[in-house]
C-alpha cells in the first residue's frame, strides 16, 4: 500500500508485509470495535454501543462518559465496507503503536479524542441554541466509532511519516502529509452530504491536535511559540504608531547594520 525510500530508516511495510507479529494493544481494539459494532444487531445488546456513542446525551442527561467511548464502539452498515475500515485501521494503527510506543499511542488517542468530542458537542449545543429546537438526528454521525480512530490514526501516520508515498484508493501515489488536508476534504464531502456541522468540526479537531501533539514539544511548544509572534507583531505595532504620532526615529539594532570594512 506504501512505499518508502531505503534511505530513511526505519523502514515500515503497509499492508500484508509487516515485520513481526501485530501489536497485541491493536488486535485488542480491532476486537472491542468489531463486538460493539455487532452488539448493535442484537435487541437484547444493542442499548449498550448506543449509550456508549457519542450523542445529545452527552449533556443533555449528562453521560459524558461518552467524550471517551464513542471511538471505541463500531458504526455502519454490516458489509464489505466495515471491514475493510477495520482492515485500513489496522495499518494505520500498527505502524503508529510502533513508532510511538504503547504509552504515547493510548495518550494521544484518547486526548485527541477527548478533545474533538468536546468541540464538537460544544458546536452543536451553539447549533441547538440558535436552532432553539432539538438536535439534527445526523449529530456526530461524521465522527462515530472507528471513523474518528481512522481520522487519528491517519494524521498520525501522515505526521509521522510525511514524506512516505501512500496509494490513494490503491491507484494514485501521493504524500502522507498531504493525508492531513485531504481527510478534512472528506469530512467536507460528508459534511455536505449529512449536513453534521458538529461531526465536521470534531474531525478538523482531531487532525489539529493530532499533528500538534506529534510535533518536537508538543501543543505547549507550538502554543509558546505562537504567542512569541504575537507578542512581536503587537510590539511592531505599537511601535509604528509611536513613529506616526511623535515622529520618532527608530534606531536600528547594530546587528542588522551592515559594517564596512573600516569598522571595527
Amino acid at each position: 500500500m506504501y512505499s518508502r525510500q531505503p534511505t530513511g530508516p526505519p523502514t515500515f511495510s503497509f499492508g500484508m508485509g509487516g515485520s513481526g507479529p501485530p501489536p497485541r494493544d491493536i488486535l485488542i481494539l480491532l476486537g472491542i470495535v468489531f463486538v460493539t459494532f455487532s452488539m448493535r444487531f442484537f435487541p437484547g445488546a444493542a442499548l449498550i454501543p448506543r449509550l456508549l456513542e457519542l450523542s445529545p446525551a452527552v449533556y443533555r442527561p449528562g453521560l459524558i462518559w461518552q467524550l471517551v467511548t464513542y471511538p471505541f464502539i463500531g458504526t455502519g452498515l454490516p458489509g464489505l465496507w466495515f471491514l475493510l475500515e477495520l482492515l485500513i485501521l489496522f495499518w494505520f494503527a500498527r505502524d503508529t503503536f510502533r513508532a510511538l510506543g504503547q504509552r504515547r499511542f493510548w495518550k494521544m488517542t484518547l486526548t485527541v479524542a477527548a478533545g474533538a468530542a468536546l468541540a464538537a458537542v460544544l458546536t452543536q449545543i451553539a447549533m441547538d441554541l440558535v436552532a432553539q429546537g432539538p438536535p439534527s438526528a445526523s449529530a456526530f454521525t461524521l465522527m462515530q466509532g472507528q471513523r474518528m480512530l481512522l481520522v487519528i490514526f491517519i494524521a498520525a501516520f501522515a505526521t509521522l511519516f510525511q514524506h512516505v508515498s501512500i496509494m490513494l484508493f490503491f491507484v494514485l501515489p501521493v504524500q502522507a502529509k498531504w493525508f492531513l488536508w485531504i481527510e478534512i476534504l472528506f469530512g467536507f464531502m460528508g459534511f455536505l452530504r449529512t449536513g453534521d456541522l458538529a461531526g465536521f468540526v470534531g474531525i478538523c479537531t482531531a487532525v489539529a491536535l493530532t499533528w500538534s501533539s506529534l510535533q518536537p514539544g508538543g501543543l505547549r511548544q507550538i502554543l509558546y511559540r505562537w504567542r512569541l509572534r504575537l507578542r512581536k507583531v503587537r510590539y511592531e505595532g505599537e511601535l509604528n504608531r509611536m513613529k506616526k504620532k511623535r515622529g520618532f526615529h527608530v534606531v536600528k539594532d547594530p546587528a542588522d547594520v551592515h559594517k564596512g570594512p573600516w569598522v571595527n
